[in-house]
């Protein structure tokens, strides 16, 4: 990963990322929210600047993510995985525009 200079990353599982790969992102499969976390914190080590992740290990991955909240890098962004979405994206993507401009206007 460190000779390849990626900046961005996506971790999930096999069947969710594959096609990540062939689009040129760097690719992680992590079956459970420990291997995800602690990708997380090496990903983000190593300069990695957005880390998407698939709701299901998003979920698992709580204290790993919140370390990561208040830094400019790494970005972590949860993404539906290949069974469909589970809302934790939408959720996020709500808290954080009521975070920036202190309203709800999506779904208001």
């Amino acid at each position: 990963m460190a000779n390849d200079k990626h900046e961005i990353a996506m971790i999930g599982d096999r069947d969710s990322i594959l096609l990540a790969k062939a689009a040129g992102l760097a690719v992680f499969p992590e079956a459970d929210g420990d291997g995800a976390s602690k990708r997380i914190h090496r990903l983000a080590r190593e300069g990695v600047k957005v880390i998407f992740i698939t709701e299901p290990l998003f979920a698992q991955c709580g204290e790993a993510i919140e370390q990561y909240k208040q830094e400019s890098f790494p970005a972590i962004i949860p993404i539906p995985d290949s069974h469909g979405s589970t809302g934790v994206a939408m959720a996020q993507i709500k808290s954080n525009v009521e975070k920036a401009i202190g309203a709800d206007i999506l779904f208001s």
